[in-house]
């Protein structure tokens, strides 16, 4: 019985792995270039990519459960229906998927359109899955660090509806767990799907408040223009993708990103502890500067 793991070389995959092997899992890495590959003992490390259809047979042969993660690509929704071909192929119905929050919702971005009609395949197809949908990484919020303390501006576009932002090393977890719940399960277990949300909802000012805190200085709330954040964002991403985020900051202003009653004791129960919060990851990133 082994379990697949495609994104293994990324934060939340890497983090996945780790939990898997602590837990006596028998695990399989799908990477691109094995050199680059650094995990823990008992790893296996498949060659392979999304669109190589010859290396997703070979990656897939003899495993039971598949976590499925393919990163924002122009191609991501070819990707994913085409390992999720393979995997049905091969037997496999035991899958976690990691989409996206209230993709029904944000209907015109499109990593969340293809992200649902990836949802859409895997119910349609009859698979048995977890699907896990996160909120916004807090962790995304490392890339604009050096902005907020050199700056004094909070510039993510979050608005006034508020973020149930997630921490990353409990995405990792989460699916972890998930995936050997499954694995373990006498059958294959019923679709679900679980909102992925922090413990905290915020907004623009909200955050502002909290590194203004952390960091005993005034820190200002300047996000909402999605266009200046769109032509920031092109400093260092491809055009495609500025765009795809401005679409995303202008859902976060008229939608926010809200969880459901429940989810949060849910998952809380589902750890066995508190989710981690906002506020500790901005103390703990300024502590490690």
């Amino acid at each position: 019985m082994t379990i697949l793991v495609t994104g293994a070389t990324g934060n939340i995959g890497g983090q996945v792995i780790q939990h898997l092997v602590d837990r006596g899992a028998d695990v399989r890495a799908l990477v691109r270039d094995p050199s680059k590959a650094n995990f823990p003992a008992g790893v296996t490390v498949a060659k392979g990519d999304f669109l190589d259809v010859d290396s997703l047979c070979a990656a897939v042969d003899g495993v039971s459960t598949l976590f499925l993660l393919n990163a924002v690509a122009p191609d991501e929704f070819t990707q994913a229906l085409i390992t999720l071909n393979v995997a049905r192929a091969a037997g496999i119905d035991r899958i976690v998927y990691l989409s996206v929050i209230h993709p029904d919702i944000y209907v015109n971005v499109p990593h969340f359109a293809g992200k649902f009609g990836v949802e859409r395949m895997i119910e349609h197809m009859g698979f048995n899955a977890t699907i896990l949908r996160p909120a916004y990484f807090i962790q995304n919020d490392l890339t604009i660090k050096d902005v907020i303390t050199g700056y004094g501006v909070y510039p993510m576009p979050v608005g006034t509806k508020g973020l149930a932002m997630i921490d990353v090393r409990d995405i990792a977890e989460i699916a972890a767990l998930e995936l050997l719940r499954r694995e373990q399960a006498a059958q294959p277990l019923p679709l679900t799907r679980i909102n992925l949300v922090g413990p905290d909802t915020l907004t623009g000012t909200d955050i502002a408040a909290i590194w203004s805190d952390v960091l005993a200085r005034q820190i200002n709330y300047g996000g909402g223009d999605t266009a200046a954040f769109e032509q920031n964002l092109r400093q260092f991403m491809p055009t495609w993708m500025a765009y795809d985020m401005r679409m995303m900051g202008e859902r976060f202003l008229t939608d926010g990103m809200l969880p459901e009653g429940g989810d949060v004791e849910r998952l809380t129960t589902l750890l066995g502890r508190p989710l981690r919060s906002y506020r500790d990851f901005a103390s703990q990133t300024v502590a490690a500067a």
